[in-house]
């Protein structure tokens, strides 16, 4: 089954349309990775992080995205225009088991 990565962000409270403004800036660099099968970006509702969710199809899959350089590009914005979280945790999974809807 799949490997997924959570990047969960804490953004400060002022930052946070700069912080979903640099992700749709960069939709799409990713999803033409080999072994990419899914993003969602999930924003908090009230006080919480955002969770950056990614599905590989394996690991090593996801570790080839995270030193291209379509993951360079993806990421520049930080190092033009410096971090916008205050902290970042990731967390990884092996998918067990899952259910998709059919809509």
């Amino acid at each position: 089954m799949s490997f997924v990565v959570i990047n969960a962000v804490t953004v400060q409270g002022d930052a946070s349309a700069d912080f979903e403004e640099r992700f749709a800036k960069r939709a799409g660099k990713v999803s033409q990775s080999p072994g990419f099968e899914a993003f969602e970006l999930l924003k908090p509702i009230g006080d919480g992080r955002y969770l950056v969710y990614t599905r590989w199809a394996t690991e090593d899959d996801f570790k080839a995205w995270m030193q291209s350089q379509q993951f360079s590009a993806a990421h520049s914005q930080h190092a033009e225009r410096g971090p916008v979280n205050g902290e970042s945790e990731v967390w990884r999974f092996d998918v067990l088991q899952a259910e998709y809807g059919s809509a």
